[in-house]
């Protein structure tokens, strides 16, 4: 469901997949290519919300902001099953592990992963191409050349699923 809130109305690519059972309120950029799957909710109803190019924003996500404090999410971006991203900077490539909450201000560096379960407490800022996690998050070591490769292959493999998914819906 997409939904208009006060004067704003969510501006969503035409080339993105939007599955079934998600709700999209106000003020929302959705980028070329990118998806947002089933049931996740993006409420665009106190700040901007800004997903850039290629993001995938997975099964069960809850994305929401505190006044004059954006959400943005960079291009390339994975955000797993059932994460939370309350008005932060999630910059480009970096990968949000399953069922993590990220705070108001924030800022996963570009390239950087948070492990599955995660908590990155407000303000908190994780350095680029770096493993964090815990609650509260700590960098615990460099991204492998493996590590990359990975995060790599699910930012692809989400885009094409994105777009077969895109191209059969009905």
């Amino acid at each position: 469901m997409i939904y208009p809130f006060k004067d704003k109305e969510p501006q969503i690519s035409e080339s993105a997949f939007i599955a079934d059972y998600v709700t999209i309120t106000g003020d929302v950029i959705v980028g070329d290519e990118s998806s947002i799957w089933f049931q996740t909710v993006i409420r665009g109803d106190v700040s901007p919300t800004i997903i850039g190019k290629r993001v995938n924003i997975q099964d069960l996500c809850c994305l929401h902001q505190s006044p004059n404090k954006p959400l943005i999410l960079e291009d390339d971006v994975t955000v797993g099953h059932s994460v939370v991203l309350h008005s932060s900077i999630i910059r480009k490539k970096a990968l949000i592990g399953m069922g993590s909450i990220i705070l108001d201000g924030a800022e996963i560096g570009e390239g950087a992963f948070i492990g599955a379960g995660s908590l990155v407490p407000p303000g908190k800022k994780i350095p680029p191409n770096t493993l964090a996690l815990g609650r509260p998050a700590k960098v615990v070591r460099s991204l492998t050349q493996e590590d990359i490769k990975d995060m790599e292959r699910i930012r692809r493999e989400y885009v094409e699923k994105g777009q077969y998914y895109k191209s059969i819906k009905k």
